[in-house]
């Protein structure tokens, strides 16, 4: 019967079956069972990596510092909380308040390479080093207590010198560990990764980190309820994805025929000179929904950047842009059909579609159809720590 577990487990992980008689892969897949904080991922996605890299042993140092650099760009870009918030207003997660940290001592970017990271990590190893040994604490050993239950001792997890004596022994004499332990403390200690689980890892690398990111992202999405596309959130997207430029022909009709004034400076949008950019950080939204559109000044666009802008007086300002965009669809046969063009892209919201574009909205009701759908994910967006732009 648990042979027959173990191969439902390897099934969902798709792992040869040349690996049950030799490797525990029930013990493996229970490695992320019961997180208390989502470093827990992070930390066997870190061995994954380095193990694909063909690195048979390291540190712990070395493994937090793989950690930090995996979960830098959601913490710093899109203000995703690793494991929520506490009931003080404070981070939860250690990892994450490393990677706070590191931010404000250093001067990288969100979008900061992995190299970049590591860089700036040892260079502020000695600020970082309370913040990266709290990390070392439990989940390192914890990750492990799915291979134990075939030992009769009870494991003491009181005592990290006892702690690891058990894993060699665990290791040695009943079944193989992904990785041991060695002698040094703290952030020193040597980590041993096992010949076979390293053969098993890297022929099945991609399945596995596709686990570990389906694992993360029902953690994550569950600690932060009001993110939207929490799955987009985890690396840098391609650019490429942007779909803009059906918007741009729009607002470039819409232009040619009518005044519009720039949101944030008041003065006249000239045609083609100016950016299409999101009132509510395309960062938090994920997406390229026209009712979130607007033409701005191309200079302040990298100010902006991925900031809110305050609500009074840029959301009215907004709105009135909106309410000209309308008025000239249902005017004007040619801005419809650019309207029309932007469907596939930009127009996938059912209140937008069924609500905001319908027919016969008067200026007033179509203010408040917007405010209504824009405020709430304007407020989540304020209460997951983004930024208040403060022109004007």
């Amino acid at each position: 019967m648990a042979q027959h577990h173990s191969a439902e487990i390897g099934h969902e992980l798709n792992i040869d079956w040349k690996y049950y008689n030799s490797l525990d892969i029930e013990g493996f897949s229970q490695m992320m069972k019961d997180p208390s904080y989502c470093y827990k991922f992070y930390w066997l996605e870190a061995i994954v990596c380095l193990i694909s890299e063909n690195v048979l042993e390291t540190t712990l140092d070395e493994i937090i510092d793989e950690m930090i650099a995996n979960a830098w760009y959601s913490v710093r870009e899109f203000h995703i909380h690793l494991s929520g918030m506490q009931s003080d207003g404070n981070v939860r997660d250690g990892l994450e308040r490393a990677i706070l940290y590191l931010s404000e001592l250093s001067q990288l970017s969100a979008h900061a390479s992995k190299v970049e990271i590591k860089n700036e990590i040892r260079k502020y190893n000695t600020e970082l080093k309370q913040y990266k040994e709290q990390l070392t604490h439990m989940v390192p050993y914890r990750a492990l207590s799915g291979f134990f239950r075939k030992n009769t001792e009870v494991a003491d997890w009181k005592s990290i010198v006892r702690l690891t004596a058990y894993i060699q022994y665990v290791d040695q004499s009943i079944t193989p560990l992904p990785y041991t332990f060695g002698s040094g403390s703290k952030l020193k200690k040597e980590v041993y990764f096992h010949p076979s689980w390293v053969r098993m890892i890297q022929d099945h690398t991609v399945s596995i980190l596709g686990w570990i990111q389906y694992e993360k992202v029902k953690w994550l999405q569950n600690n932060n309820p009001e993110v939207p596309g929490l799955i987009y959130k985890l690396a840098p997207m391609d650019e490429k994805m942007r779909k803009l430029n059906k918007v741009r022909k729009l607002w470039e009709g819409i232009l040619a025929f009518r005044e519009i004034r720039d949101v944030f400076t008041d003065a006249l949008v000239p045609p083609k000179e100016y950016d299409v950019d999101h009132f509510i950080p395309w960062s938090f939204v994920m997406n390229d929904e026209l009712w979130n559109l607007m033409p701005m000044d191309s200079s302040l666009n990298s100010a902006k950047s991925n900031k809110l802008p305050k609500w009074e007086p840029f959301f009215d300002r907004f709105a009135v842009n909106q309410y000209i965009l309308y008025e000239s669809i249902h005017q004007n046969e040619k801005i419809c059909g650019l309207f029309h063009d932007c469907y596939k892209d930009n127009l996938h919201s059912i209140w937008a579609g069924r609500e905001l574009y319908r027919r016969g909205n008067a200026r007033e009701e179509f203010y408040h159809i917007l405010l209504k759908n824009m405020r709430p994910v304007y407020d989540s967006a304020r209460r997951q720590g983004y930024e208040i732009w403060e022109r004007g």
